[in-house]
C-alpha cells in the first residue's frame, strides 16, 4: 500500500485527506504544532451538508517526518510553499511523487526546481473553509480531484498514484491534459476573486444588483481571453458553465481570497491575480478589471503588513 503524506490539514488537505483515511489508505498529515494539538485533541472533523464526520489522523510535525513517502499531497497556501518544501524534504525518495493543489501555476516551477522529476499536476475543487474551532466546513454538494503528468503522458506512475487516490467521497479523474485543467481552474479562481473583491460581496450579491451580471461577465471574458492566448482555450460549454456560475442570482459562493479580505487576513493576490495580470501583459491581452483587482488586494496586503510592523 502506498504511503501518503498530506502536507497541511486545512480546508483542502483536511477534506481530501479525511476521505483517504476513511477509505483505509495509509495517510499521515504533516502539520504545524498548533494544528497538531487541535487534531490530537478532537480529531479531524468534517462538517458537510450530509452531517459531521470525525477521523483520527496520523500526524507528524516538521522535525519528525518519519521516512520516505510514495505520494505527497501538497495543500498549503502560496506564502507557505517554500517552508513546506523544506519541511517535506525528508519524505522524498527516488520514486516519490508530489501532487500540489495550489491556486495558479507559479508553484509548478518552484517545486520542479526543488524536486526535479517528482512532480505531477493536480486540480481539486471543493467549497470548504476551516472554521475557528478547527472544523473543515463544507458547503458545496460535490468535490473533485484531477491529477496527471504535466507532459500529458498517461504514465505508469500516474496510474499508480491514481489508484491510491481514487476513493469514495469525491469525483476522481486521471487527466491527459492537466495543464489545461489547471489553467481553467485558474480562470475560475481569478474571475470569482476579482468579482467578489472588487464589488465586496458574494457572487449572488453582485448578480442581484443592476449591472452586476454585466460586470461579472466582463471579468470572466478577460480571464478567459488570457487562458486562450496562453494556449488553453475554454470550450464553448465550459465558458457557458463558468458564466452561469459567476452570474447566479442568490448564490452564497465567495472564494477564499474574498473571505481572507473581509476577515482582514493576507490574500494570495500575487499567485492568483497578479500572476494572471502579468501573463496578460506579456501576451498583449487587455485585462483592466483583473489589473484593478490586483491593485485592490495588494493594497489590502500592504495595509496588513504595515500594521504588523
Amino acid at each position: 500500500m502506498s504511503r501518503i503524506l498530506v502536507v497541511g490539514a486545512g480546508a483542502t488537505g483536511g477534506y481530501f485527506g479525511a476521505h483517504l483515511v476513511r477509505s483505509h489508505r495509509d495517510v499521515t498529515f504533516l502539520v504545524r504544532p498548533a494544528r497538531a494539538a487541535i487534531l490530537r485533541t478532537q480529531g479531524l472533523r468534517l462538517s458537510t451538508p450530509q452531517g459531521e464526520t470525525v477521523v483520527a489522523p496520523q500526524l507528524v510535525t516538521e522535525e519528525a517526518v518519519n521516512g520516505v513517502y510514495d505520494i505527497v499531497l501538497l495543500s498549503v497556501k502560496a506564502d507557505a510553499l517554500h517552508a513546506a518544501l523544506e519541511d517535506l524534504a525528508p519524505a522524498i525518495g527516488e520514486t516519490s511523487v508530489i501532487v500540489p493543489f495550489l491556486n495558479g501555476i507559479d508553484h509548478i516551477e518552484v517545486i520542479e526546481k526543488r524536486f526535479p522529476g517528482h512532480l505531477l499536476g493536480g486540480v481539486v475543487k471543493v467549497v470548504a473553509q476551516l472554521t475557528a474551532d478547527g472544523t473543515v466546513k463544507v458547503s458545496g454538494p460535490t468535490a473533485s480531484m484531477e491529477i496527471g503528468e504535466l507532459t500529458g503522458e498517461i504514465s505508469e506512475r500516474a496510474r499508480r498514484t491514481a489508484e491510491a487516490l481514487d476513493v469514495d467521497g469525491y469525483e476522481f479523474s486521471l487527466s491527459g491534459n492537466i495543464r489545461t485543467a489547471m489553467w481553467h481552474k485558474w480562470v475560475f479562481i481569478s474571475t470569482v476573486s476579482a468579482i467578489c473583491c472588487l464589488a465586496t460581496g458574494t457572487i449572488g450579491d453582485v448578480a442581484s444588483v443592476p449591472g452586476g451580471i454585466e460586470f461579472a461577465t466582463a471579468v470572466l471574458a478577460e480571464a478567459s481571453a488570457v487562458s486562450e492566448a496562453a494556449g488553453h482555450p475554454l470550450t464553448a460549454a465550459g465558458y457557458e458553465a463558468l458564466r452561469s456560475t459567476v452570474t447566479q442570482a442568490n448564490s452564497p459562493f465567495a472564494p477564499s481570497l474574498y473571505r481572507d479580505m473581509i476577515d482582514n487576513r493576507p490574500t494570495e493576490v500575487e499567485n492568483v491575480l497578479a500572476s494572471l495580470s502579468s501573463v496578460a501583459s506579456s501576451l498583449g491581452i487587455p485585462a483592466p478589471l483583473i489589473d484593478l483587482a490586483t491593485v485592490r488586494l495588494r493594497l489590502h496586503n500592504h495595509r496588513i503588513a504595515s500594521v504588523a510592523r
